[in-house]
């Protein structure tokens, strides 16, 4: 099992930014992918960003150029940055551990973006 807890969340401005970050812990070994998910309300999860352990990343088309994901592997922890930001980022956002095949959820944090 990973345990992934999330932070950095909050109420920022458009136009402004955020870093989210996820720790992880546990079985963190072996852990293959590491990514970002994010669910607005009334909307289905959607997939923003991930990050290969051997370091490829993949974005979702409509937010390639204003977020990147990175990852400290001497901190176990997966970063979000995100620059630029809209009223339509707002949702809660939700770091994902693939281990083994197995996925494992953090609780998410809560970005809200004003106009």
């Amino acid at each position: 099992q990973v345990q992934l807890v999330e932070s950095g969340g909050g109420l920022v401005q458009a136009g402004g930014s955020l870093r989210l970050s996820c720790a992880a812990s546990g079985s963190i070994f072996s852990i293959n992918v590491m990514g970002w998910y994010r669910q607005a309300p009334g909307k289905q999860r959607e997939f923003v960003a991930e990050i290969t352990s051997g370091g490829i990343t993949n974005y979702a088309d409509s937010l390639k150029g204003r977020f990147t994901i990175s990852r400290d592997y001497a901190k176990n922890t997966l970063y979000l940055q995100m620059n630029s930001l809209k009223p339509e980022d707002t949702a809660v956002y939700v770091c994902n551990a693939v281990r083994r095949g197995q996925s494992n959820w953090g609780q998410g944090t809560q970005v809200t973006v004003s106009a």
